[in-house]
């Protein structure tokens, strides 16, 4: 089930309101509701893996209680945090790496001659990066004491299991939550602003990244392009990551409101950045810093010397890559991001790059940050390769089909395009415009809403892009 469908739309949110707001006003018997439903939400692609959810939210939350229990000694409460972290990624590492770990070493055996294994297929749990960095934040902020212990099992699991971030982030702390786990406050004001930042983020979803997605997919899905064309179909898809992940962390933050809770804002016009390192400030912001906090810090951050910070940097950025997916094209995306942060801290005190005016400081990090989607889009190396070849000019213009120059430039998907466009020049964000609005002005966004709905019952492809990661 996805946000911007008609059964959530229509059924499950409107009865999840409609039970949560009838229950008593008492966290307790919110929470068990929101427990159940997000329960029913994630199992509803494939209910085998809410047994998984339950198992790592039972093991976290256990490990927790044993680290803040009264008289563990520092070796017992080191064991717990360590049980909680090798269990909790070691689910991780099966699920996600294990086929990439069995074909790649089936390759490494051709090499010598050897017959390879068998490939054991592992289906990846929807979402499960997300909720396992929930379960491992709490216990590491138990441990560290920058962190209440949860003491209700059902407030913890409802922490983890919350659909509205449950599938696909933001990655929210549990020190961010734990008050309003125990207590939240709701208001029609802060209702009206939620119901808002969903609208302007399931608008974000299906109004822009879904056509404009439908152009990314023409150009990295042909089998040959010219630099125009290439160039057209990596700026398409710049803009359907954005406002696709974007558009869902709107939403998850839009629904968070509507039933008490304040999740982090996960994007901050990551365009508008004028370098990587900003840009990496502005850009899934919930990730970042949980790399930052959780590994790069721990890690020796840039406390030890430039050697080891370079090391920091590119170890902490290989990791990103493998997080969002086992293949080695986000690996190589990874190293890029963590060469180029490299470069940047190393030519950190030379103040000619920032004599350059802003808006070509502005456009060079997006043509970085183009570079770097190609690596992310690509289904493997020599794609990704054939497709920077085409950008440079080295694609085949005769085999650029007219079938293909008509999804590419249909003159509806180069408005769209335009319209994008210039939203990114905005400089206000729709979280940050959704905060002060009141009933009155959030129903301005009504027609809005009513188009984007109808768009979505004719869009023939409605996927997540961050749905599997």
């Amino acid at each position: 089930m996805v946000f911007t469908s008609y059964i959530f739309v229509f059924y499950f949110l409107t009865l999840v309101l409609a039970g949560y707001y009838a229950l008593p006003a008492r966290s307790t018997w919110r929470n068990a509701w929101l427990l159940l439903t997000s329960y029913v939400f994630y199992g509803w692609w494939n209910p085998w893996f809410v047994p998984l959810m339950f198992f790592v939210t039972a093991v976290n939350y256990v490990c927790g209680r044993l680290i803040a229990r009264p008289g563990a000694s520092a070796r017992q409460r080191w064991w717990s945090v360590a049980a909680a972290i090798v269990l909790s990624l070691g689910l991780l590492c099966f699920f996600k790496y294990w086929v990439f770990l069995q074909t790649n070493w089936n390759h490494v055996l051709g090499w010598f001659g050897a017959d390879g294994v068998r490939v054991w297929q592992v289906v990846l749990p929807i979402g499960i990066s997300f909720y396992i960095f929930h379960a491992l934040s709490y216990v590491v902020d138990v441990y560290r004491g920058t962190a209440p212990v949860s003491r209700s099992f059902p407030d913890f699991a409802c922490y983890i299991a919350l659909f509205p971030q449950s599938i696909a982030g933001p990655i929210i702390r549990y020190n961010t939550v734990a008050h309003d786990l125990q207590e939240r406050t709701h208001t029609s004001r802060r209702f009206a602003s939620g119901v808002a930042l969903f609208i302007l983020g399931f608008a974000k979803k299906v109004l822009l990244a879904n056509p404009i997605g439908a152009v990314a997919d023409a150009a990295f899905g042909a089998q040959s392009l010219d630099a125009p064309a290439a160039w057209f179909g990596g700026v398409a898809y710049a803009l359907q990551i954005y406002f696709d992940f974007c558009g869902y962390s709107d939403m998850a933050v839009g629904l968070g409101r509507m039933f008490g809770f304040e999740f982090m804002k996960n994007f901050d016009a990551p365009y508008h950045a004028e370098s990587i390192t900003d840009f990496w400030r502005r850009w899934h912001i919930s990730l970042s810093t949980f790399l930052r906090d959780y590994l790069y810090i721990p890690l020796g951050g840039n406390r030890l010397g430039g050697g080891r910070t370079y090391a920091n940097l590119a170890i902490v950025m290989l990791l990103g890559g493998l997080w969002h997916g086992a293949n080695w094209t986000f690996i190589v995306w990874g190293a890029y991001h963590g060469t180029l942060l490299m470069a940047e801290r190393w030519a950190g005190r030379k103040p000619a790059y920032q004599r350059l005016p802003r808006a070509l400081r502005i456009a060079a990090t997006f043509l970085l940050v183009l570079g770097s989607w190609v690596w992310f889009r690509a289904e493997s190396l020599p794609a990704a390769l054939a497709y920077f070849r085409a950008m440079l000019g080295g694609g085949s213009p005769t085999e650029t089909t007219a079938l293909l120059a008509a999804q590419l430039y249909a003159p509806g998907k180069l408005a769209l395009m335009a319209v994008a466009a210039l939203l990114l020049c905005s400089p206000r964000q729709a979280h940050d415009w959704s905060e002060s609005l009141t009933w009155p002005k959030a129903l301005v966004l009504a027609p809005t809403f009513a188009v984007a709905l109808m768009a979505m019952f004719s869009q023939a492809a409605n996927p997540f892009l961050y749905f599997q990661f």
